[in-house]
């Protein structure tokens, strides 16, 4: 007797990211926050309760900040792209990347955003809920170079603790060991030797 296997079930719907717009107000959504029918995953970014937050979710909540115009020109980076990866505390300021290779004289009235015109390469940006963002290794390395240590250095050890974004310490290190030329180079290998020593007792 042959068994024919059935339909295969279609993926669940991802889940609702409730925002400011058409639907509800902010103030209805931080009411309904304060009454418990839903918990806020950002600034203006609502889960219903139980909803895991992931990444693909944070980068959604992060696209609302920025206007649809330039959200394919920008790249969400720093301590924006550790906590996406839910690696740090929501910054109060998203931090965007655009490649040296694009005008960022357009991009200037950004509200709520910082820019920082970088060179990006072809493995250090991935797409994410609808956004780009910088890769795991290139968030590591721009946090080193360009974040002050007490920021820095806890995002490095979360960074380095999560197995899923194939992060090694060494290969961290011979990263930025081998960034041409940058100003803050011994001060990033400096944050590196404190992940490796660990947390103080």
């Amino acid at each position: 007797m042959v068994i024919v296997p059935g339909p295969a079930a279609p993926d669940p719907p991802p889940p609702e990211l409730y925002s400011p717009g058409a639907l509800f107000s902010w103030p209805e959504l931080q009411a309904m926050a304060s009454d418990g029918v839903l918990t806020q995953l950002s600034q203006q970014g609502y889960l219903t309760p139980g909803t895991r937050p992931t990444p693909q979710l944070r980068a959604r909540a992060a696209s609302i900040l920025i206007r649809p115009a330039i959200r394919q020109r920008v790249v969400a980076g720093r301590m924006t792209a550790a906590w996406i990866y839910g690696c740090a505390a929501e910054p109060d300021r998203l931090a965007l990347l655009v490649d040296a290779s694009r005008r960022i004289s357009s991009l200037r009235s950004t509200r709520g955003c910082t820019l920082h015109e970088v060179r990006l390469g072809p493995y250090d940006v991935v797409s994410l809920g609808g956004l780009m963002v910088s890769s795991p290794l290139r968030t590591s390395v721009d946090i080193a170079l360009h974040v002050d240590p007490e920021r820095a250095v806890p995002a490095l050890r979360s960074l380095l603790a999560r197995p899923e974004l194939g992060l090694r310490l060494r290969l961290l290190m011979l990263a930025v060991e081998a960034a041409p030329r940058m100003p803050h180079k011994r001060a990033a290998l400096a944050k590196l030797e404190r992940v490796q020593a660990g947390p103080a007792p």
